[in-house]
């Protein structure tokens, strides 16, 4: 019998900022960089206006409940000192 692959599906949490306006975006994805693109190709009506993005901060959770509850947290500190923080760190638990 032949062994078959095991993975396991990583989920990230992202914020993107907009390179022309002071404009940030709070997702999760399990593939952020194809994410990005499509924020960038507008075929994304919340981000569309704002384009192009950069990814600025990630995080990586074993879960996507673990990553739907870490953007919640974080959508509710977005306009604090605690997210200006967070980004000044510009932190990536994913590498």
């Amino acid at each position: 019998m032949s062994a078959v692959p095991f993975t396991i599906k990583m989920f990230s949490v992202y914020v993107l900022k907009s390179q022309v306006h002071e404009r940030y975006y709070i997702g999760y994805s399990s593939h952020p960089q194809m994410r990005l693109h499509y924020h960038n190709a507008a075929k994304v009506r919340s981000t569309k206006a704002y384009i192009p993005y950069e990814i600025v901060y990630t995080e990586c959770f074993g879960s996507r409940g673990e990553a739907m509850r870490r953007e919640k947290e974080l959508k509710r500190m977005k306009s604090g000192n605690q997210f200006v923080r967070l980004l000044r760190n510009q932190g990536d638990s994913c590498a």
